[in-house]
């Protein structure tokens, strides 16, 4: 099974959803897709979808599925992390009217930098993500140092 989390931001990602819709209809997925989809309102025949749920209830998910991909929230990228699974993580981006900044391009690039993820730019680029999950074995997990999150954090505003 693959576990899709878009979290609960209060924006619509129907980018990531469309193309794993696309992936599972041209065969490079054939598991049960299921998803947390948050405020993205999305129709399929093809996946088991639902808005909110309890923490609880994810992390059975996430621990019951073979794959995880999410937006590139940090929270959603660690719960997975820290329960041993294979991550590809998408950013939301402003542009789309995703989020209000680019803060998850940063984020998606520093977790797959360090070969915790597999990381997405660009979702049109999923269907290699997956192939590439297939063989992927992440490092290990280890959250980084408060000061190492704050450098992060600075680096990031610094862009702004």
């Amino acid at each position: 099974m693959i576990f899709v989390m878009l979290g609960t931001q209060n924006n619509d990602f129907h980018r990531l959803l469309d193309e794993i819709e696309k992936n599972i209809e041209n065969g490079n997925i054939n598991e049960e897709v299921i998803v947390q989809a948050g405020f993205t309102k999305y129709k399929s025949d093809k996946m088991k979808i639902f808005d909110v749920t309890s923490k609880e209830i994810v992390e059975k998910l996430i621990k019951k599925a073979n794959l995880i991909i999410t937006h590139a929230g940090v929270g959603s990228i660690e719960m997975s992390l820290k329960n041993h699974k294979k991550v590809i993580a998408v950013p939301r981006i402003k542009k789309y009217r995703e989020h209000i900044n680019d803060h998850q391009k940063d984020i998606e690039q520093e977790f797959n930098k360090r070969g915790w993820i597999i990381g997405v730019d660009d979702v049109s680029k999923l269907d290699k993500a997956l192939k590439k999950a297939k063989e992927f074995v992440p490092k290990k997990y280890e959250n980084p140092k408060s000061d190492e999150i704050i450098y992060i954090i600075k680096n990031f505003i610094d862009k702004i």
